[in-house]
């Protein structure tokens, strides 16, 4: 949503990462996306720029399929004007707000559960961070859009207010932006806004300028979304799909295009990106995934 309303707004260049690609679950709240798209599986970067595009044809378009990690953020998130999250999980939303303080980039951050919500601004020395104001992850289980689901119109709400606050900055504005952070549960109540708290003088990321999680330290092979999958995205090195699919003939169920590789073995599917990352279906347990890369990919 938020993607979509900056390009029609006008925005002069937009660039949308995401590692996945576009399935049937993901249309009741993905706007961007088309039965046709998730036909295809197309990567959902790609799907994005593709319709951007005849939304306006004149900005300058860009989709990265990607893996955001630490070593790909300075190239995916450097040289923008301001960020707006669009993530599923802690670890990327905790390395985002170590970028962005450290670059000086404001970002907007936003999530949606169920029927519930929360956009927050962060302004790198003007406002707290996210760490000031969780300095944490929450641990244990936590609500996914598989396990509670969400709700379109909460998604659509929160990009709308995620998209007026980036175009605020982008207008060259940022005195406009809201210092507030709104929540929403669009299903029980209540809407509300709440200002945001003074930064802490000792969070480690903004006051210390501890960048743990950009700095790789926090980083581990990511479990998505309660999908029954493990994303392998450590190993970053080159991979000629072409000769990858002829390797795997025989052994299960092939298809592939310039985007990526999916063989399908059994209980598991394997997608293969050109860059060497590779999302693993059928499992929560990162030594299967890691396993069953090795034994089919390679080390």
């Amino acid at each position: 949503m938020a993607a979509a309303l900056l390009a029609r707004a006008g925005v002069g260049a937009l660039r949308v990462i995401d590692r996945d690609e576009v399935e049937e679950s993901n249309l009741q709240r993905q706007l961007l996306y088309t039965e046709a798209d998730a036909r295809e599986r197309l990567p959902k970067a790609e799907a994005a720029r593709r319709r951007l595009l005849e939304a306006n044809s004149l900005m300058s378009m860009e989709a990265a399929i990607a893996d955001l990690t630490p070593e790909t953020a300075p190239d995916l998130l450097g040289g923008v004007d301001v960020i707006v999250d669009g993530t599923d999980n802690f670890e990327t939303r905790y390395l985002i707000n170590d970028f962005a303080v450290r670059e000086g980039i404001p970002w907007i951050y936003g999530a949606a559960v169920g029927s519930y919500g929360i956009a927050m601004p962060v302004l790198p020395g003007e406002t707290a961070c996210l760490r000031c104001i969780y300095p944490e992850p929450p641990s244990g289980a936590q609500p996914t859009c598989e396990t509670a689901g969400v709700m379109g119109a909460v998604t659509s709400v929160i990009g709308s207010i995620q998209a007026m606050e980036a175009m605020k900055i982008a207008a060259g504005r940022r005195e406009k932006v809201r210092r507030k952070i709104f929540t929403a549960d669009l299903w029980n109540g209540p809407v509300r806004e709440t200002a945001m708290p003074a930064a802490d003088p000792e969070c480690p990321c903004c006051a210390r300028r501890e960048f743990a999680f950009l700095d790789g330290r926090r980083r581990a092979p990511l479990s998505l979304c309660g999908r029954n999958a493990v994303q392998i995205h450590d190993r970053m090195r080159p991979v000629r799909l072409a000769e990858l699919a002829k390797r795997l003939e025989g052994l299960g169920a092939v298809r592939w295009n310039e985007f990526a590789l999916r063989v399908s073995l059994g209980e598991h599917e394997i997608t293969i990106f050109p860059d060497g990352r590779a999302i693993v279906k059928g499992t929560t347990d990162v030594s299967v995934a890691r396993g069953l890369y090795s034994k089919f990919v390679g080390n």
